[in-house]
């Protein structure tokens, strides 16, 4: 199980670099096409070749771990490559991280190993052919009924002349790319499962090819959403709902199990939710602090105004009043007046 965590990890942090590295390389690079010349330039920038290698490389492992473990074991296990990808652009890119990204991190990292720990070896369900078409007629249905709330909102938003995205539109982004990325998933490990089983070996590839299109359109959704909408709610449902995709979609239609031991079933379970916030808290960092930063600072406002008033009027008590001051230096020079008569 050990194994399958650690292939993962390395896996998701190759695909999440190799992409920063890709989008590094490409600033100084012209749009892709076919052309000779362009793929030339794209094949001697070594940033770009670097990121693309670490991509694939990745990828090839993340199909390794799948045949390793259970998928609802792998699917949460990748969303710390989130967490790895801020701690390498903190060091390579210089990225300033503030103190909920550090925890986002730690959380993500306890949570991994609370999967680690839980996790068991299981023995693989008797499966059919016909869950490959069953599994695309409930993401069939599911997208029909997004694709449908989503054009309500989207004829709302005409009707109240709406010009920015509404939060449910973003929302629906994120849900349809994170369904995508979770059916990917599961559906190369069915490859892999119908493999030992004794089907046909012509389904691994096809199950693989599958998987890569559904990872296509997912990424489309989500650039549609990215490019509308707000990075941080399009990000963290598509974390969450590939997530909860994935170990749903791994236990009904692969027919993986919880650990029979009470205290292995409490690791996992808390390792997935551990995961689940520390991927929330890294994607919304900046949005935490900032309302962190702007409700403490009402706070101290708030304050200074019901300290300000009691304070000017504990000032203006200790003054001395301007009357006793004048009444008693009259007072020295009636006295001083009265003593020269005296004399």
């Amino acid at each position: 199980m050990w194994e399958s965590i650690v292939l993962t990890v390395v896996a998701t942090a190759g695909n999440n670099i190799g992409k920063i590295l890709q989008k590094k390389g490409t600033v100084i690079l012209p749009p892709l096409s076919f052309k000779l010349k362009v793929i030339r330039a794209y094949a001697l920038n070594t940033t770009w070749v670097i990121g693309f290698l670490m991509d694939i490389f990745g990828a090839l492992l993340m199909l390794r771990a799948l045949a390793l473990a259970p998928v609802s074991v792998i699917q949460p296990v990748s969303g710390c490559g989130l967490a790895i990808l801020s701690v390498f652009s903190h060091f390579y890119l210089k990225e300033v991280m503030n103190i909920i990204d550090w925890v986002g991190i730690t959380l993500a990292g306890f949570g991994t190993i609370g999967v680690g720990a839980g996790g068991e070896e299981q023995e693989a369900a008797a499966l059919s052919i016909f869950h490959i078409p069953w599994l695309a007629s409930v993401v069939f249905i599911l997208f029909l009924l997004l694709n449908g709330w989503l054009r309500i909102c989207k004829r709302h938003r005409r009707e109240q002349e709406m010009m920015e995205y509404d939060v449910v539109e973003e929302i629906i982004y994120g849900l349809e790319s994170g369904i995508l990325f979770g059916m990917a998933s599961v559906i190369s490990k069915m490859g892999f499962l119908f493999l030992e089983q004794g089907f046909n070996k012509l389904l691994v590839p096809i199950c693989i090819m599958i998987s890569v299109c559904s990872s296509g359109t997912g990424f489309y959704y989500q650039t549609r959403g990215l490019k509308h909408g707000r990075a941080i709610v399009v990000s963290t449902c598509a974390a969450v709902a590939s997530i909860l995709t994935g170990v749903l979609a791994g236990m009904l239609a692969l027919g993986e199990r919880l650990p029979s031991a009470p205290n292995a079933r409490l690791l996992l379970l808390l390792g997935w939710l551990l995961i689940i916030f520390g991927v929330i808290l890294l994607v919304g960092s900046t949005k935490i602090v900032r309302i962190l930063r702007n409700s403490s600072q009402r706070l101290k406002s708030s304050v200074d105004k019901n300290y300000g008033p009691r304070r000017s009027g504990t000032s203006r008590i200790r003054e001395p009043s301007p009357t006793a001051v004048i009444q008693t230096a009259t007072l020295n020079q009636l006295l001083s007046s009265s003593s020269k008569e005296k004399a």
